[in-house]
């Protein structure tokens, strides 16, 4: 019966995730249109900038609440302080995993699926970079000084 339990604990975390990933693409999504539709003709080099970092830190800090959201998960499932559980969240999440944490043997399949979220979760961001590059490109242009 604990196999079962601790599955269904696994699955209920990665649709949490699924959900604040989807929300969290969405908001970056309506944030970049909404700034580049008032902006887009007044773009120069600094500008673009500055729209370039603010995506770059966005992106990282969703990437920060995955790793917070698994590592709250870890430290009541498997680890007794948050130091470790966030090390070791951040690690599995960077696909990297050290090996010097490592999960109760009944919790063990955490890692290897926090990793293949956080892989999903870069791939995500890519393919929505590529096929939304159309409202970004003007950001870049500018940054790079290149004219229509």
């Amino acid at each position: 019966m604990t196999l079962v339990r601790e599955i269904g604990i696994a699955v209920r975390i990665v649709i949490i995730t699924l959900w604040l990933q989807s929300a969290g693409l969405a908001a970056l999504i309506h944030w970049v249109r909404q700034a580049l539709s008032s902006d887009a003709h007044r773009l120069g080099p600094f500008r673009s900038a500055v729209l370039v970092v603010r995506l770059t830190a966005a992106v990282i800090v969703l990437h920060g609440v995955l790793i917070l959201f698994w590592a709250s998960c870890y430290r009541r499932l498997c680890f007794s302080s948050w130091e470790s559980a966030l090390y070791f969240s951040a690690s599995s999440y960077a696909t990297v995993g050290y090996g010097d944490v490592v999960l109760p043997s009944n919790w063990r399949m955490l890692g290897p699926l926090e990793s293949i979220i956080g892989v999903v979760q870069e791939i995500l961001h890519r393919y929505v970079a590529i096929n939304r590059r159309d409202a970004i490109q003007p950001a870049f242009d500018a940054l790079l000084g290149i004219a229509d």
